[in-house]
């Protein structure tokens, strides 16, 4: 729930309470000055990165041009395991915005 209350903080620009996130001040920005916003485009970006070094390096044994197989294995697991991490956020945040939809006023 802790969870929940903190990404629907960082959503509510102005909005500061008791349980606000820590170190985040009233326009939803962490202490580093980062919104969550870019922190959310930081992890698309990320994710899109690892998948198209995943994409790069299966392209490179598959053409012959490299022939480390344990590096490319690694490089897809890692754009596997960050993309199943991006879903499980995408899954919470949803789940945060339809548990505010169901909100009384």
């Amino acid at each position: 729930m802790t969870d929940f209350l903190r990404i629907h903080d960082a959503m509510q620009p102005g909005k500061v309470g008791p349980c606000a996130q820590p170190g985040a001040d009233a326009a939803g920005r962490a202490s580093d000055g980062r919104a969550f916003q870019d922190m959310l485009l930081n992890s698309l970006n990320e994710v899109n990165r690892l998948q198209q070094e995943a994409a790069d390096g299966v392209q490179a044994v598959l053409t012959g041009q490299s022939d480390n197989v344990a590096e490319v294995f690694s490089a897809v697991r890692k754009a596997d395991v960050a993309f199943s991490m991006l879903m499980e956020m995408r899954n919470k945040l949803i789940d945060a915005y339809q548990e505010l939809q169901q909100m009384r006023i």
